[in-house]
């Protein structure tokens, strides 16, 4: 059952114990703690395994919040988080004093965005200040897109879970730099990047690697348990068949929808880019139950959402240096 105000009373309760809530967003659920606890903030990284090199995303309730946790904030910044906050993009940005350097790996800035979805944005208007909150799962594994898919994985070692549904957006959102001179996009997410252009009024770059450390940039992330293999679709259902002796999953785009195609389970996929993005985590998690040593996708054209899209399956089918993930 969503959560109603008792649900958010008792996770304000936890995150001021010093606790770690998982929290819905319109991306994927958060592990969220208090953004200004050391202590509360280094038990996320030990919680999902995450490096504390790693920073995390601070979340605050509303635009007008951005300099109590944040100094220095260009022009460009409030224009963009006037367009697009509450909502999946988030801003690095100079670090304020409120933010610990325990929250920001180390770093001198701060990744910063406000959420939209009306249990987040009630939970931080009680709570009354800012929650670190990076995808609520193991380091490197699928993000969670319902409360399930967090109790799944984390179990007791999640304080309390906020239940707020499925999240809308379902790919984590968009990380802008807005440091430099010139804004840079340093992950594709759920605002797309002819949205960011259409608002700035100029093109805006997509570097494969940045020196600036951001979630989500670590070669592999996102993985299912089964290994991730990217081909082009028209190798597709030769590919399949070529892998005898594994349990093969096939996401298959809807060029190829009614295609005999030899696979342990398939998952056809949407026409609309927003309703792929919106299952794509929950797909990689269904042909995980279903037993699939392997995992066979395509690229989708890498415009509007096709961009997080293709990136979140690159970062899937990249190299691990870490376990894999258990099974979902």
């Amino acid at each position: 059952m969503p959560a109603g105000t008792q649900e958010i009373e008792k996770a304000v309760e936890v995150l001021r114990a010093g606790g770690l809530v998982a929290i819905p967003t319109e991306t994927v659920y958060g592990l969220a703690a208090d953004a200004e606890d050391p202590e509360a903030v280094g038990r996320i990284f030990k919680t999902k395994g995450r490096p504390p090199s790693h920073p995390l995303i601070v979340h605050i309730g509303s635009a007008e919040q951005l300099d109590d946790w944040a100094h220095d904030v260009p022009d460009t910044a409030r224009l963009l988080a006037e367009r697009f906050w509450p909502g999946p993009l988030t801003l690095v940005l100079r670090r304020g004093r409120r933010v610990p350097l325990e929250t920001t790996g180390g770093l001198e800035t701060v990744a910063i965005r406000v959420p939209d979805h009306p249990v987040a944005l009630e939970l931080l208007t009680a709570f009354g200040g800012a929650v670190a909150a990076p995808s609520a799962n193991r380091f490197g594994s699928v993000s969670p897109t319902t409360a399930e898919h967090v109790r799944a994985e984390l179990g007791d070692d999640v304080d309390f879970i906020l239940d707020g549904g499925p999240c809308g957006v379902g790919v984590e959102s968009t990380i802008v730099d807005v440091t430099g001179a010139t804004p840079t996009v340093l992950r594709p997410g759920g605002v797309t990047r002819e949205d960011l252009e259409a608002a700035l009024g100029h093109p805006l770059a997509v570097p494969s690697t940045s020196p600036v450390r951001v979630p989500g940039q670590h070669p592999s992330h996102y993985a299912p348990r089964a290994r991730v293999v990217l081909v082009e679709p028209e190798d597709l259902v030769a590919e399949a068949a070529r892998h005898t002796g594994e349990k093969v999953g096939v996401l298959l785009p809807p060029p190829l929808a009614g295609t005999p195609i030899e696979a342990h389970a398939v998952v056809p996929l949407p026409d609309s880019l927003a309703d792929y993005a919106r299952g794509l985590f929950s797909y990689l998690r269904t042909l995980d139950q279903q037993g699939c040593d392997l995992i066979l996708a395509t690229l989708p054209p890498e415009q509007g959402l096709g961009l997080a899209i293709s990136n979140r399956l690159r970062r899937a089918a990249g190299p691990r240096s870490f376990p894999s993930a258990p099974t979902q």
